[in-house]
C-alpha cells in the first residue's frame, strides 16, 4: 500500500517535473555552455574559454551598464513600494465592504489589459516636447519652453515602468494586509497607540512578507527589462537586458549568453537576500 502511494505520489508530480525540466532547466544548461564558447568578433567556435566573462568584468562600458540596471531596479523598487503601500492599505484597512475591496482592487487591473506596448507609448503624447504636460506648464507661465527631460530620458523609463509593474507590488502587500486580525489594530488603538505606532508595530511587520513577495516581482521583471528601456530612452540609456538583445541581434551568441548568466546569478542573490530577509511561507 504504501509502495503504491508512493508511486501515485511521483506520478502526480512527474509532468510538472518534466514541463521545469525541459523548459527552464535545459535551457539554463545550454546558456551557460554556449557562454562558455569562442566568438572571434564574425562568428562562434564549440569550445571553452573564460573571456567572454573576463571581457564583462573588465569592461567599463559592461559595469556601466550593470550599475545602470542596478539604478533602475532600485529607483522602480522604491516608487512601486512607496505607491503600493498606501493603495493596499486603503483597500484593506479604509474599505469595510468586501465588495468594493474587490471592485476597487479590479478597477487597478484595468490597465492591465492592454500590452506592455500600447501602455508604455500610451505616455509619449503627455510627455513629448508637444505634449500635455509641456503645453500645460507653458500655458501657466512656469517654463517658456518645452523642458527636455519628460520624454527619451531616464525619467520616462521610471515612469513608465513604475506604470507597468506597480500592480505587482500592490496585489501581494493587499493579500498580506487583509490577512491581519483587525483585533490586534483595534487593541492597539485601545492602549492608545498613534497611527504610526500601529503603522510601525503591527501592519508594516505583518505585511513584510507581501513586500517580499512584491519586491521579487518587480525585482526580477526590471532586472530583464529591454523594450521599456528601448522605447522610452529613445536609446540613450541601456540596461543588461538590452545589452544582451542587441548582442543577440549582432548574432553574438557566446557573449549575450555570458551576459544571461551574470544576470541570472546576480538576479538570484538579489532574491535569496530578499528572502533571507523575510520569511513568506506563510504567503504561500
Amino acid at each position: 500500500m504504501n509502495n503504491s502511494k508512493t508511486l501515485r505520489n511521483y506520478l502526480l508530480v512527474a509532468p510538472q517535473t518534466l514541463v521545469f525540466v525541459l523548459f527552464l532547466v535545459l535551457p539554463i544548461i545550454a546558456i551557460a555552455i554556449v557562454s562558455f564558447w569562442n566568438f572571434n568578433g564574425f562568428a562562434m567556435t564549440p569550445g571553452f574559454t573564460l573571456n567572454n566573462y573576463l571581457g564583462i568584468f573588465s569592461s567599463r562600458v559592461y559595469l556601466s551598464t550593470y550599475l545602470n540596471t542596478f539604478k533602475f531596479a532600485f529607483l522602480v523598487w522604491l516608487f512601486c513600494l512607496l505607491i503600493s503601500y498606501p493603495v493596499a492599505y486603503f483597500l484593506a484597512f479604509h474599505i469595510k465592504s468586501p465588495k468594493w475591496q474587490t471592485i476597487l482592487f479590479l478597477i487597478c487591473t484595468v490597465p492591465f489589459l492592454t500590452s506592455n506596448i500600447i501602455r508604455m507609448i500610451s505616455w509619449i503624447p503627455f510627455l513629448g516636447r508637444e505634449g500635455l504636460i509641456n503645453q500645460a506648464l507653458m500655458g501657466l507661465g512656469i517654463t517658456n519652453q518645452p523642458v527636455e527631460i519628460f520624454l527619451f530620458s531616464d525619467f520616462s523609463v521610471i515612469l513608465a515602468m513604475v506604470h507597468l509593474y506597480c500592480l505587482f507590488m500592490v496585489a501581494p502587500i493587499f493579500n498580506s494586509m487583509m490577512r491581519i486580525d483587525r483585533s490586534l489594530v483595534t487593541a492597539a488603538e485601545d492602549l492608545g497607540s498613534s497611527p504610526f505606532q500601529i503603522q510601525k508595530e503591527i501592519i508594516l511587520p505583518l505585511s513584510a512578507s507581501g513586500i517580499a513577495i512584491g519586491s521579487i516581482f518587480v525585482v526580477t521583471l526590471v532586472m530583464g527589462e529591454f523594450a521599456t528601456m528601448r522605447i522610452m530612452s529613445g536609446g540613450k540609456s541601456s540596461s543588461v537586458g538590452y545589452l544582451i538583445k542587441n548582442q543577440l541581434d549582432s548574432l553574438q551568441y557566446p557573449l549575450a549568453a555570458a551576459n544571461a548568466i551574470v544576470l541570472l546569478i546576480v538576479t538570484l542573490i538579489i532574491v535569496f537576500a530578499i528572502l533571507r530577509v523575510v520569511d513568506i511561507r506563510k504567503e504561500l
